[in-house]
């Protein structure tokens, strides 16, 4: 039997279409030969806090209108998290990054330590549904540690880890930023295969049909 394809997936937990994406993803390492990175990335609004006073004023509209549009179409439960992954505050009409970022880091490192552990897009699937699924206080009590143990991981491991080797996991996450950068696209989710990129969650039915040309198979 020859070796499983491989895909790299570049991957935010503040971006509502790599929730999207994800189950898919999973589902794919599930039935096929296929082995599925898990690449976290931190959001635009972390990397390039300016990025939204750039875009078109239409854009804020539209994107919200798109993304519950094509979750109805997916069959994927979604509301916006509370909290957010990304603490913004309000100054003069625009939303501004805050400096104090409780949840973005530790969400993204812990990652990085699932991924180390083989259970990446297990843990990215569980938690990103969570986040974004309208799990109220997503942050609080259990439900975290739930998520995490769904993926078959333990979130005081994860965090234990994510404490002590922080400026390890920090080298990991800026060198996932540079292959997604190399990988040839800048959003998120990009998969990553054979020198091309697939940005968005509407991109992986034509990454399917790249994988299937090369010969990919049911397991």
């Amino acid at each position: 039997m020859s070796e499983p394809l491989e895909i790299d997936v570049f991957w935010s937990f503040r971006s509502p279409w790599s929730y999207l994406a994800t189950p898919r993803l999973a589902e794919w390492q599930e039935k096929y030969h296929l082995t599925v990175h898990f690449r976290p990335v931190y959001p635009i609004a972390i990397r390039t806090p300016d990025f939204f006073d750039r875009v078109d004023p239409l854009w804020p509209s539209y994107f919200m209108k798109d993304v519950f549009r094509v979750a109805e179409f997916l069959g994927l439960p979604f509301a916006w998290p509370r909290p957010d992954p990304v603490v913004q505050e309000h100054r003069d009409g625009r939303f501004v990054t805050a400096r104090e970022q409780p949840y973005i880091h530790r969400l993204t490192r812990i990652g990085v330590v699932a991924e180390e552990r083989g259970r990446g897009i297990e843990f990215a699937n569980e938690v990103s549904t969570l986040i974004w699924s309208g799990t109220e206080d997503w942050h609080a009590g259990s439900h975290l540690a739930d998520a995490t143990a769904r993926a078959g991981l333990d979130l005081e491991e994860l965090d234990s880890v994510a404490q002590h080797e922080l400026d390890r996991l920090e080298e990991t996450i800026e060198q996932n930023q540079e292959d997604h950068t190399k990988a040839g696209h800048w959003g998120v989710p990009t998969c990553a295969f054979s020198g091309e990129p697939f940005f968005g969650q509407d991109r992986l039915d034509v990454l399917l049909w790249r994988l299937q040309q090369h010969g990919l198979t049911e397991r």
